[in-house]
């Protein structure tokens, strides 16, 4: 909610924030511009998701055009919450990544294993995978803007 954002940019207005650092701040789509406005221009802010294509009858999604066109320059994809939660695949998530990257975003793609799948042995075959399906989709000019979590 509102209060609780505002503490979190009192928090991160008062710093100190090193300058050397970019600080990327991702916040629910309802919340974007609110975000934008109120924290300093120092700090970016990232929408928490975006669809793969530019428009159309995608109910409840939301467009890299969108994202821009409150200010926003940031997504992040591939959340292990989209992943494990709403079933995405690495195809559709690296759809996802190159879609908004031609659009103007800057993405912060996430990879990473699930619980069980560190404890069987599994995270490099896990990440691995994940992160070949992405790249296929970053052009070599691309990867200024994009920061892999």
């Amino acid at each position: 909610n509102k209060k609780e954002i505002d503490g979190i940019i009192a928090f991160l207005t008062a710093g100190p924030l090193d300058p050397n650092t970019e600080l990327v701040c991702g916040v629910p789509s309802c919340y974007l511009e609110y975000c934008h406005q109120k924290l300093p221009g120092t700090i970016g802010v990232a929408a928490q998701n975006c669809y793969k294509v530019p428009k159309g009858a995608f109910t409840g999604e939301i467009s890299p055009a969108m994202i821009k066109d409150v200010g926003v320059e940031w997504v992040i994809l591939g959340h292990s919450e989209r992943r494990n939660v709403f079933g995405e695949s690495d195809a559709l998530i690296a759809e996802k990544v190159g879609h908004a990257l031609s659009e103007g975003l800057k993405v912060i793609p996430c990879i990473g294993e699930k619980l069980e799948e560190r404890e069987s042995g599994k995270t490099e075959e896990v990440v691995f995978s994940q992160l070949k399906a992405i790249v296929q989709k970053i052009p070599l000019d691309k990867w200024e803007n994009v920061v892999i979590a």
